[in-house]
């Protein structure tokens, strides 16, 4: 069975890239030093997953902030205000980048940022492209072919990553009136084209199309675009695989057109969406290749392995080993990179976690397991065990308290204006009690002080 990865963290280790770019904006060091940290840590993930015996490797994956940001300087989708950093003498494109994602405060200019949002249901935020009336797109950054060549090198084939054209569009904003942002796909498919060709060209096997839209309610025009856009690239990419990676929610309504698009192999999350399996093994076309989503990469704990098992042996039954991918159920980026770096947590507690690394070992191990070795899934088995029999989580005192509770608990014993003298007495309250739980807003003479402070 072959095992894949969606995506694995960029920012390094140790923290390195955080640390590179907040020197770099800083005007601590050089972009020099920048774009050999970002080589570093790609040449360390791609090898990382090489040596876990993953077969379909990522690339692409990488970002310096953020990869739907990537994908506007990839596609020129540039905001026309940032022109001026581009026409700065010294300025690379690292500079026009950051601008686009931080803004842009020097050489007499005041450019604001592009907006930030939050990608789908998870912590992490994106840099919303902005798209205007009759947008034309051009290949801009060859950032995707350069990743995928210098994997190549290191003798590494892996498979490039690509934001689907429609969910790029469904992920950015209108910036003027009076048309439809979705209108704009017959003008990057261009660009999609071109991109497709030169990763044809160095010999890219598979290509990853990220569509979470798909997951999500569509009108009946984006589902029209969808079925068209997907028959467009296969009639101009006969011998390509297109992977259709969707996560975070079950395939729902859309079920049915995208097992009809004519892709290779399609990805589901079921972490998220286990209910998705049953219909989905009951549509799928005779010759579609399904990659099970069956580890969590949103989160820093171990597998259950015979929950994992249960999906993955459902899928053999019906379409047999060779039809079956493994993998996480999103990219890994949520999670951190690696546990094995962490030397103060109580042990107890470590043998119960996964970081990304740790991920990547599963997905072997449960090809392992499905192959007959039984010695793993107890070790599996063992782990599962201790953190639902730990004391350290399970305390029996309070499951005796919770366990006492009656509906005569949810009725209070006295009325608010007695409960109010009586809080009054206790915690002596100033008039507007308040509380917070994020941050501060931040007013001019704030951050001065701030900075005054970092300055000593």
């Amino acid at each position: 069975m072959l095992t894949q990865n969606l995506g694995y963290p960029r920012i390094g280790s140790q923290r390195e890239l955080k640390k590179t770019c907040e020197n770099y904006w800083a005007g601590k060091t050089g972009y020099k030093n920048v774009l050999e940290t970002g080589t570093a840590i790609r040449r360390e993930n791609w090898q990382t997953q090489q040596a876990a015996g993953i077969d379909l490797i990522p690339s692409n994956d990488f970002s310096y902030y953020d990869q739907v940001l990537d994908h506007s300087l990839m596609f020129g989708a540039i905001p026309k205000r940032y022109n001026e950093v581009i026409l700065k003498k010294g300025n690379e494109e690292l500079d026009l980048y950051f601008a686009m994602a931080r803004g842009y405060q020097k050489d007499g200019l005041d450019l604001v940022a592009m907006e930030m949002t939050k990608w789908f249901d998870t912590n992490y935020h994106y840099i919303v492209p902005e798209f205007y009336k009759d947008q034309q797109f051009k290949l801009f950054s060859t950032k995707i072919i350069d990743e995928f060549y210098e994997a190549k090198q290191l003798g590494i084939i892996t498979k490039p990553v690509l934001i689907g054209p429609v969910s790029y569009l469904l992920l950015g904003k209108e910036k003027e009136a009076g048309f439809d942002r979705i209108d704009l796909i017959k003008n990057l498919l261009s660009v999609y084209f071109e991109i497709l060709q030169k990763l044809q060209d160095l010999k890219a096997e598979w290509v990853q199309f990220d569509e979470p839209f798909l997951a999500l309610d569509l009108t009946e025009k984006e589902r029209t675009i969808y079925r068209e856009t997907y028959q467009q690239i296969r009639k101009a990419f006969p011998r390509l695989k297109i992977m259709l990676a969707t996560y975070f929610e079950r395939l729902g309504d859309n079920a049915k057109l995208v097992t009809s698009l004519p892709v290779n192999a399609l990805h589901i999350d079921l972490v998220r969406a286990p209910q998705q399996l049953n219909e989905i093994l009951t549509i799928a076309p005779e010759k579609l290749i399904l990659s099970l989503g069956v580890i969590d990469g949103r989160n820093i704990w171990k597998n259950d392995y015979i929950r994992s098992l249960s999906h993955l042996k459902k899928a053999i039954d019906v379409l047999g080993k060779e039809r079956v991918i493994i993998a996480p159920g999103s990219s890994l980026i949520h999670t951190p990179c690696d546990l094995d770096l962490e030397t103060t947590i109580d042990p107890e507690i470590k043998n119960w976690m996964a970081f990304a690394k740790q991920k990547l070992n599963e997905l072997h191990e449960l090809s392992a397991i499905i192959e007959g070795d039984n010695e793993l899934l107890q070790n599996n088995l063992k782990a599962i065990s201790s953190r639902n029999l730990s004391k350290l989580i399970h305390k029996q005192g309070v499951k005796k308290r919770v366990g006492a509770i009656t509906d005569a608990d949810a009725n209070r014993s006295s009325e608010f204006t007695v409960r109010q003298k009586i809080q009054q007495q206790n915690f002596k309250l100033p008039l507007f009690p308040t509380t917070t739980i994020g941050s501060f807003p931040q007013t001019n003479d704030i951050r001065q002080l701030r900075a005054k402070l970092k300055k000593g």
